[in-house]
């Protein structure tokens, strides 16, 4: 990934090595030569922009807690309908900003971190130490995949009813967040081993239930308390307005119901983000980039459910510390680039149905 050769366009594709074989799977080698030319062709798009950066996180917030308000207040049923999708889908893509957050060197982009906290992640109970320090595990060469991903099941390997089931528990989520803060962080100023419990277990965006966290450290540890500090207080604020008639029941349900919403939407977009055929054994960064997923233009609604450059998902794993919006861009230089023949080309889909089938269709070959 840090080299600097690049593969002009026209050259002969290269003799693939053969397969390496393991038990229960086959091992894909390194194609090279796509590897130095994603590094090579990316090179002057790895600088942040602040202002898209802020521009679009602001912009996502403001629509999304719009519309939420209107969702929570209007007497027309059409239109609460309405703002709530719009609601779902600008609150949906200010969330995915916490996939950048946990990238990016927090200089590049200065405060950015703090305002995403504060405009999104304290609120919606996912403070960014939810996921960093574990995003970053999901992207180790030799973590991917295996028993010690957080981020990763194999789903394709698994049974016809694990993906609904997948599916549906994360409408769980923003009760089981409200259970988390309002409850269970004070709880366990009180218990050293509720304390373990819930750092190790709760306090990661995680699908690998076997994940348990490290405890934090230093000054990541001190970071930490203070989101936790705030997100509690604000759970349990939440709970006592709503329980003293403050904020409308009404309102209190149409919060649940858009968090339940998005969070189901990015399980969807989680469980078609790989191919998941991984056995747990250690994977070449090819093969890791063949079982991770892009869906490129000319699909419009990867968009949606997409944002924040996550349709480039398996780009993002070649390049992990390109910034969202240079994704396209490189991903336009590094296709026209590559001979047709390249692994590059295999890792693009045309969008979410033909994703979803595949997985599904997988489960039940498999059984």
């Amino acid at each position: 990934m840090d080299t600097s050769l690049s593969l002009a366009r026209g050259t002969a594709a290269p003799v693939p090595a053969p397969p390496v074989t393991g038990a229960g799977a086959v091992r894909v080698a390194d194609d090279k030569a796509m590897l130095r030319a994603a590094a090579d062709l990316t090179r002057d798009l790895v600088k942040p922009r602040p202002a898209v950066y802020w521009g679009d996180l602001i912009a996502s917030v403001v629509l999304g807690y719009g519309a939420l308000v209107v969702a929570a207040t209007s007497d027309s049923t059409l239109v609460a309908v309405l703002a709530a999708i719009v609601s779902v889908l600008g609150l949906y893509r200010g969330l995915s900003f916490i996939h950048e957050v946990s990238h990016m060197k927090h200089a590049s982009v200065p405060n950015f971190r703090l305002g995403w906290n504060m405009l999104v992640g304290v609120p919606m109970l996912t403070p960014s130490f939810m996921y960093e320090g574990v995003h970053n595990l999901h992207h180790a060469k030799t973590r991917y995949g295996t028993v010690e991903d957080p981020e990763y099941l194999p789903l394709a390997l698994m049974k016809p009813w694990t993906l609904p089931l997948f599916i549906l528990v994360s409408a769980l989520a923003p009760i089981a967040l409200l259970i988390r803060f309002a409850i269970l962080s004070p709880l366990s100023l009180l218990s050293p081993k509720l304390r373990t419990m819930v750092v190790e277990r709760y306090s990661a965006l995680a699908i690998n239930p076997q994940f348990r966290r490290r405890a934090p450290e230093g000054e990541a540890k001190a970071y930490w308390n203070r989101l936790e500090l705030a997100a509690s207080l604000w759970a349990i604020t939440l709970i006592g307005i709503t329980v003293a008639g403050v904020l409308p029941l009404r309102a209190f349900l149409t919060i649940l119901g858009v968090a339940s919403a998005f969070a189901v939407l990015n399980q969807i977009r989680t469980l078609v983000a790989h191919l998941w055929e991984n056995d747990g054994e250690v994977m070449t960064v090819t093969a890791q980039y063949l079982d991770t997923v892009n869906v490129p233009p000319p699909a419009l609604l990867p968009a949606l459910w997409a944002p924040v450059g996550l349709r480039y998902h398996a780009l993002h794993h070649l390049l992990p510390g390109l910034p969202y919006h240079a994704l396209g861009e490189a991903h336009r230089r590094i296709s026209a680039e590559l001979d047709a023949m390249s692994p590059y080309h295999k890792a693009s889909y045309p969008g979410l149905p033909g994703l979803v089938g595949k997985i599904a269709r997988s489960t039940m070959v498999r059984r």
